[in-house]
């Protein structure tokens, strides 16, 4: 099961970054402790809906945007065959993959099988270095511009 404070904390970094602004600016703006907003976006705490809704316009963002990437990057990850559950290390069968928009592409190297899918707007990569170890990496590709989240 995705941790969806994980995709919430790493969807607010990636937000943070991409306007090359520090933890201590961002919390100042939210009136929230650096350590906290540490935490949220490291996926450790839970942020409650005001104090997102404050992040969210600390970062100049709307909630409902932030919560609308953060439901895509779930849903595509669900739809990823193997995500969150034990891989095995070679090609896929044909009866494990479910019907999705895209053909999901599953490789195994050194490092763990690797898993990618897209929806056109939304790309998931999927990581998995042991049964209880993924790494789960999205984009979203908007007019131009690219806005990438990572999550774990």
């Amino acid at each position: 099961m995705v941790l969806l404070r994980r995709v919430i904390g790493d969807a607010l970094r990636a937000r943070r970054q991409g306007q090359h602004r520090t933890l201590r600016e961002v919390s100042s703006a939210a009136n929230v402790s650096l350590g906290y907003l540490s935490e949220i976006e490291r996926g450790q705490k839970e942020p409650s809906s005001e104090l997102l809704a404050a992040i969210c316009d600390a970062l100049g963002a709307r909630l409902s945007e932030l919560l609308r990437e953060v439901s895509d990057t779930v849903a595509l990850a669900e739809q990823m065959p193997g995500v969150l559950v034990p891989v095995q290390d070679g090609p896929a069968s044909p009866d494990e993959q479910p019907a999705m928009a895209a053909p999901a592409v599953r490789k195994a190297t050194n490092r763990g099988v690797r898993q990618v899918t897209t929806d056109g707007t939304v790309s998931v990569a999927v990581r998995q270095e042991s049964p209880l170890k993924a790494t789960l990496r999205s984009s979203r590709v908007r007019a131009g511009d690219r806005d990438v989240v990572c999550a774990a």
